[in-house]
């Protein structure tokens, strides 16, 4: 901010000229599920439970787009345009403006028939709740399916390595992680994948996924045999 307002001669002042701490963003290996443990959430019975079932159904949608959460829950039936859904994502929307257009694929348009007509959408495309809530209700969700697998992550605040199970840590951007990291397993074309997930070419966040291809890793050292 003071940087722009330096740059628009709004203001000589800098509160941060002499500050030499760290100033550039720490990534660790993006966690996400596979492909196996996203359908056993899909295809889990919990149907005694529907406003569970509804969080779970909207988060493989997710799974499904990779959208932001915040995108998400500003979709409505009009974002559905010749089998796609088309957004712009929000967070970079006033740098970057650009449309994302997904095609849904049948499961993710047998999602969209099970909840369409229903009278508690208030017009969107989903039965959404808040968004700390909607995190609350994943965790649940990975707990009652049995997703529990141990990854390792960093810790923001320490920067130290730490191992927990992904039913404690599970969250909306799971689902984002989930879709670009399995494409990008299917697909190692970053232009290509970044098209679908709205990374800007270069971004440092999306080249973390090019270093979680277990299968790639096998595949090279066994060539040492």
């Amino acid at each position: 901010m003071y940087r722009w307002c330096r740059d628009q001669e709004l203001t000589t002042n800098d509160p941060f000229a002499k500050y030499n701490g760290k100033t550039t963003e720490v990534y660790g290996t993006p966690y996400y599920i596979t492909l196996k443990e996203r359908d056993r959430i899909a295809d889990y019975d919990l149907s005694a439970t529907p406003s569970l079932e509804a969080q779970r159904d909207i988060f493989i949608f997710q799974c499904l787009i990779g959208c932001r959460v915040s995108d998400l829950m500003a979709m409505t039936p009009a974002s559905i345009i010749n089998g796609a859904i088309e957004y712009m994502p929000q967070k970079t929307k006033g740098e970057r403006p650009q449309v994302v257009r997904v095609p849904l694929n049948a499961r993710a348009q047998a999602l969209v028939a099970k909840y369409a007509g229903r009278d508690d959408l208030n017009g969107k495309l989903f039965p959404f709740i808040s968004s700390q809530k909607y995190n609350v209700a994943i965790k649940k969700i990975f707990t009652t399916c049995g997703v529990n697998r141990m990854v390792t992550v960093l810790n923001p605040t320490t920067g130290a390595e730490e191992k927990l199970p992904l039913n404690e840590i599970a969250s909306s951007h799971l689902a984002r992680r989930t879709f670009i990291g399995n494409l990008y397993k299917k697909v190692k074309g970053p232009n290509l994948v970044g098209s679908l997930s709205g990374h800007k070419e270069g971004s440092k966040a999306f080249a973390r996924y090019r270093d979680i291809d277990e299968d790639m890793k096998k595949e090279l050292v066994n060539l040492l045999d």
